[in-house]
């Protein structure tokens, strides 16, 4: 398991890369119809999710920093647990008005343990 904060942070800034390459160029009806994206960007918001879950177990003090910590980590059981309830919609809100401060945060943090690495 990885333990690097540094680490896990680049994970779930470039799963937040990803879905927001995945889902360029289209709205909530082109997303809602396209399966293959919606697997796609639901499998990068479960690996955010088990990101910020370590994170939240192994650093704690980091972890905090993040807005809606537990929703997120949430969101992933849904994704992972739950998939015969996963609203597209629901999935599109996320990473249109979630992600994007999400992923300003975590660059910020990364940014942050740079500057006071040895």
């Amino acid at each position: 398991m990885q333990s690097d904060p540094r680490v896990l942070l680049a994970d779930i800034d470039q799963a937040g890369a990803d879905i927001e390459s995945f889902v360029e160029g289209m709205d909530t009806e082109a997303y809602a119809v396209n399966v293959l994206v919606q697997a796609a960007v639901e499998r990068k918001f479960e690996i955010i999710g088990e990101a910020v879950n370590r994170l939240s177990k192994l650093h704690p003090d980091l972890a905090e920093r993040i807005p809606q910590v537990r929703k997120i980590v949430n969101f992933r059981n849904v994704l992972a647990h739950g998939y015969d309830h996963v609203v597209p919609e629901l999935v599109w809100d996320y990473a249109q008005n979630h992600l994007p401060q999400l992923r300003e945060t975590v660059r910020s943090m990364i940014s942050d343990l740079e500057s006071t690495k040895d």
